[in-house]
């Protein structure tokens, strides 16, 4: 404990935020050479990483227990304290957090490295103030400089996560708790870095540059950050006050609360600290020692001989457990590269009978690869020994053996944990490749095995993301922040994107955002969604706005689209060709826009309308027009172009023939069931004309319009009065007619005898499309009597002269005889006769046939005895229509 040098030793202590750390740089970087000890692999590659940027990559170095950067003729060198070289001279010596001596698993490491490490010129202990009386009694003549954070820390007391500010981090002590915060906060903020002691350099970079970018506005980590990373951190929220120490659980030290709190504020910031979760509130004694500084010295620090005994394994083990005479020195639980030493000598008869130093000091160097899987002793062990037996004879661990061990790691899927698990196992190897004389071509060796921690971390980093961050949410709130114009960017299917991020859809002029996890998130989307689609919503309007009418069209239901996306839909107006129209436009998008859009779709309809309806338009301005005419074309253009003649027929017989004809001029058809326009029969015509009469009707849900090129529609009986009409067709039976063809039937039925009685021909049915049967309910329908009756058919048969032969039938194909009598096959037919009767009502319109089963076979018997046709007529239950006009052609026949 003797100094080599006479040299100057000095203590800088204070709490955190005080720039121990950035004074240690500028003395060492004073001298030619120097080196600096530093408690974690993380912070050790932060310095080194700031002295790069300071000197440069050839002077300075960086020695972690799993990373070597070592330039050829480095001057700095930035090590973990275990990592230290101790057969190096320093010009500069610096020893980090030199209160972790009171560690109890690192302690002792710490100890020796305080008590054995010197500078030629420099030697410079930092820590905490509660180490400085174990200092003063190992060093009386060491000059001591205090330090006072840059800026105050004070308690805010205990807050829940969702009430949480933004720049904080919460604290947890486990994995576990560490996952389930992390979680939590993803849920109700939107997503969090996650930084762990055991994470690789690479996986913590990435995860506190997505912290440090404000990709996320909080930090969820375990009491690694307060081992000097240097973070903007706002405030600090610890989810519980208890702590496995390595034995057992126990309250956190106010010290050591201090140390993590203390993360909170930078420079000239002030930073908070407090409770979240299930802890309690800090007690008042802790606050105060926090805020103040104050703490209970340490008492007693670890102690381990490093002068040790290598003749034989038993000397080397009592020599590690040797003790020492001094209060303040004290020996610590036991280690696990000594656990790992005894187990080793006690079960392999050959590691217990060495008596070479330098196999014992072999032996000891394997013992001491750290155990980062975390797996039983056993199975740490089994592994030491396997390498030891290897090196033993002085030969390098086999490529083969070391390739099987990497191979099982070299795969980069899974979930968190199973990454986990690799990085850790990748670590032992790492650490183990960086003994150059262990392996045989080190450097294939060490990057290899930077190779898969490298792809291993990066997998990490994205799982850790991929679970606890919203990249969605956290780009927008980045952006947000940062008060740039947001611009959304829109495929050619509507889909929103802000920086790559899909954020919803865009329908027409209504943005439909995609579903959130959170409220939070959801809130945050419809936040940057407004300011994103300003300007598209403004660009989309003037688009809409010159559109050709070609892009526009209504549907069966009423709406208005564009393209594939509705933008607005029709409403009743004031009369039925002039309905009202409103535009789906969010309400974001501005008065502006919605006008534009309005304006836009009135012009579309106004001219659908009037292209549609152009003869009632044309109708409606003709001055000459009057008098009756005048009158029946106003029912024209109320009724959109048809008119049944039942509902004027008292108007029609006042009018003469120059009335009408003033309407015939406008395509205006008179005919014996409607007085209609041939040219609004059409399909485009005739979906407008149900959708403003179902607006008129005041329908929730419209009629759809029958297929175009249908002739005849069943009917279902469910139809709503009047659409048939609208629709273009007359309803008659269980069918309806378009209203054009029934007029071609009336022409063809004005050739028959409707009084005596006819039966349908080609024509009738080619007009209709029916069967004959069919056929027969269309004319009950219509107010004709249907007489069903059946003969003989009669179809490529000739018959025999000879009486005796009269009940025979002679096949046409050779004109013989058949050999015995055949029974004649019959065919059905129908008549229809025009009857004078009252009009049916739509529910008697349907056609009744029936005939009981005993009547068709006295039928069949009078058939084969008296050889004659019977004919069997079927009456309906209610008169025809009086009023029909074919009663007038029957009348003028029988004149």
């Amino acid at each position: 404990m003797t100094s080599t040098y006479n040299n100057k030793i000095t203590a800088v202590l204070g709490p955190t935020n005080t720039g121990k750390t950035h004074y240690a740089i500028e003395r060492m970087l004073s001298y030619n050479n120097g080196i600096i000890g530093l408690p974690l692999r993380l912070l050790a590659r932060e310095v080194y990483d700031r002295m790069v940027i300071l000197k440069d990559r050839s002077s300075v170095a960086l020695v972690t227990g799993e990373e070597r950067i070592i330039p050829l003729k480095p001057k700095y060198w930035v090590c973990t304290t275990e990592s230290m070289p101790t057969n190096i001279s320093f010009e500069f010596v610096a020893i980090d957090e030199i209160q972790l001596c009171a560690d109890l698993e690192r302690g002792h490491v710490f100890t020796d490295r305080m008590l054995t490490m010197r500078g030629q010129f420099e030697t410079l202990f930092l820590g905490s103030k509660s180490i400085w009386n174990i200092i003063v009694k190992l060093f009386p003549n060491i000059e001591i400089k205090g330090r006072e954070r840059f800026s105050t820390l004070s308690c805010s007391g205990s807050r829940k996560i969702s009430r949480m500010a933004p720049r904080s981090a919460i604290i947890g002590f486990s994995v576990d708790n560490v996952y389930g915060m992390a979680e939590l906060v993803r849920r109700q903020k939107g997503g969090a870095a996650v930084v762990l002691g055991a994470l690789s350099p690479r996986t913590r970079n990435k995860q506190v540059a997505l912290y440090q970018n404000g990709d996320v506005d909080f930090l969820v980590a375990t009491d690694a950050i307060g081992m000097g990373l240097n973070l903007d951190i706002d405030h600090v929220a610890f989810s519980s006050q208890h702590k496995f120490d390595g034995t057992k659980m126990r309250m956190l030290f106010s010290s050591e609360i201090a140390q993590i709190a203390g993360r909170a504020g930078r420079y000239m910031r002030s930073g908070t600290f407090g409770t979240t979760g299930e802890s309690k509130p800090f007690d008042e004694k802790v606050v105060e020692e926090v805020e103040n500084n104050k703490f209970d010295p340490i008492k007693r620090i670890m102690w381990r001989n490093s002068n040790l005994d290598m003749g034989t394994g038993k000397k080397l083990i009592e020599s590690l457990e040797m003790s020492i005479k001094n209060p303040i020195l004290t020996r610590g639980p036991e280690a696990l590269d000594l656990a790992a030493l005894k187990l080793i000598t006690s079960t392999d008869d050959y590691c217990l009978n060495i008596n070479d130093p330098n196999l014992v000091k072999l032996l000891w160097q394997v013992c001491k690869i750290p155990d980062f899987r975390s797996i039983s002793l056993n199975d740490h062990v089994e592994i030491l020994s396997t390498v030891f037996h290897y090196l033993k004879g002085g030969s390098m661990i086999p490529d083969d053996w070391l390739h099987s061990q990497l191979d099982k790691i070299d795969r980069y899927d899974g979930e968190i944990d199973t990454i986990s698990k690799r990085l850790a196992f990748v670590r032992t190897w790492t650490y183990v490749t960086q003994r150059d004389e262990w392996v045989n071509d080190p450097s294939y060796w060490q990057a290899e095995s930077r190779r898969i921690e490298d792809g291993l971390s990066d997998a990490l980093h994205d799982a850790l993301t991929k679970r606890f961050v919203d990249r969605r949410t956290s780009v927008l709130i980045r952006r947000l922040k940062q008060k740039e114009k947001l611009v959304a960017e829109v495929n050619q299917d509507g889909e929103v994107t802000i920086d790559g991020q899909f954020i919803g859809k865009l329908h027409g002029f209504r943005f439909i955002q995609d579903k959130g996890s959170s409220v939070a998130e959801d809130k945050t989307i419809r936040t940057a969604s407004i300011a994103a689609l300003e300007a598209e919503f403004h660009l989309r309007s003037s688009r809409f706005y010159n559109a050709p009418d070609t892009e526009i069209d209504f549907t069966d239901q009423g709406g208005l689209m564009w393209g594939e996306h509705a933008v607005g839909k029709l409403l009743v107006g004031e009369n039925t060709l002039s309905p009202r129209v409103i535009a789906f436009v969010d309400d974001e998008a501005g008065n502006d826009v919605r006008d534009k859009v309005e304006r836009r779709l009135n012009h579309f309809v106004e001219r659908k309308i009037e292209s549609l309806f152009e003869p009632l338009y044309l109708m409606k301005k003709d001055e000459n027009i009057v008098g009756l005419s005048k009158g029946l074309a106003f029912r024209l253009i109320e009724s959109m172009g048809i008119i049944p003649r039942q509902e004027i027929i008292n108007e029609l017989k006042d009018m003469d023939q120059d009335s009408r004809a003033l309407l015939r001029k406008h395509g205006v058809r008179f005919g014996q069931f409607n007085i209609f326009l041939p040219l609004l029969l059409k399909p485009a015509v005739t979906r407008m004309r149900l959708v403003l009469w179902a607006l008129k009707k005041g329908f929730t849900e419209f009629p759809s319009a029958p297929v175009a090129g249908l002739v005849t529609i069943n009917a279902n009986n469910n139809e709503a009065d009047g659409y048939f009409v609208k629709a273009g067709y007359h309803y008659a039976g269980e069918w309806a007619l378009r209203i054009d063809m029934l007029e071609r039937l009336a022409d063809l039925i004005r050739k028959e005898n409707t009084h005596l009685g006819f039966e349908a021909n080609s024509d009738m049915l080619s007009i209709t499309g029916m069967t004959n049967e069919q056929f027969s309910n269309l004319m009950s329908g219509l107010g004709y009597d249907v007489t069903l009756g059946e003969r003989q058919k009669v179809v490529g048969i000739t018959s025999d002269p000879n009486p005796e032969n009269a009940n025979k039938v002679y096949d046409n194909s050779d004109n013989s005889i058949a050999k015995e009598t055949i029974e004649p096959e019959m065919q059905t037919f129908w008549t229809f006769v025009w009857k004078n009767k009252k009009s049916k009502t739509k529910k008697d319109m349907k056609l009744t046939v029936t005939k009981s089963l005993t009547d068709r076979k006295r039928e069949k018997q009078k058939r084969s005895n008296n050889s004659s046709k019977n004919k069997k007529q079927l009456k309906f239950d209610t008169p025809p229509d009086p009023n029909n006009p074919f009663s007038v052609l029957l009348a003028l026949k029988g004149k």
